[in-house]
């Protein structure tokens, strides 16, 4: 990270700012294409779970490339000045991942992952019955990398 004064090293702070995260964009690549995508999360320190439909676009670019990239914000605000156009900026915390998708087929796996996104919004596990299984996909990253950054004013010294 080129702003090391703004990078987050406590891994605590970089779980707390994913487990306040309400979307997280998936950054996918195909045939030298972009595509950015933003989905319902969940996360568990180590490994990332989303989960779609049973096709599209998003799948198709899994399909070609499993390499991924993430990213979630919290808390940002823009941070006005009114003498300085250049001035203006954001307060915020982020964090962005790298890792590689690898879609859950055992059933328990798939109830396991779906709980983990339920349980980020809701607080809780749901009976998820097999209906709402077969209709859809559930898949994680092993996260490889994971960084976090700041603006200034959240930096506590």
């Amino acid at each position: 990270m080129r702003r090391k004064d703004k990078e987050i090293q406590d891994p605590g702070l970089i779980d707390r700012i994913m487990a306040e995260a309400q979307v997280c964009r998936l950054g996918l690549s195909r045939d030298n294409v972009p595509y950015i995508v933003p989905v319902a999360f969940g996360y568990d320190g180590r490994t990332l779970y989303f989960h779609t439909a049973r096709e599209g676009t998003k799948l198709d670019f899994i399909a070609s490339n499993p390499r991924v990239c993430f990213e979630v914000e919290h808390d940002v605000k823009v941070v006005p000045n009114d003498s300085a156009a250049c001035g203006w900026s954001f307060s915020f915390y982020s964090v962005i991942g790298f890792g590689t998708v690898e879609e859950l087929t055992e059933p328990a796996a798939k109830v396991s992952a779906l709980n983990q996104v339920m349980r980020h919004y809701s607080h809780r596990d749901w009976d998820l019955n097999d209906e709402a299984m077969t209709k859809t996909r559930l898949w994680r990253i092993a996260i490889e990398r994971i960084t976090g950054k700041q603006s200034k004013d959240k930096i506590v010294t």
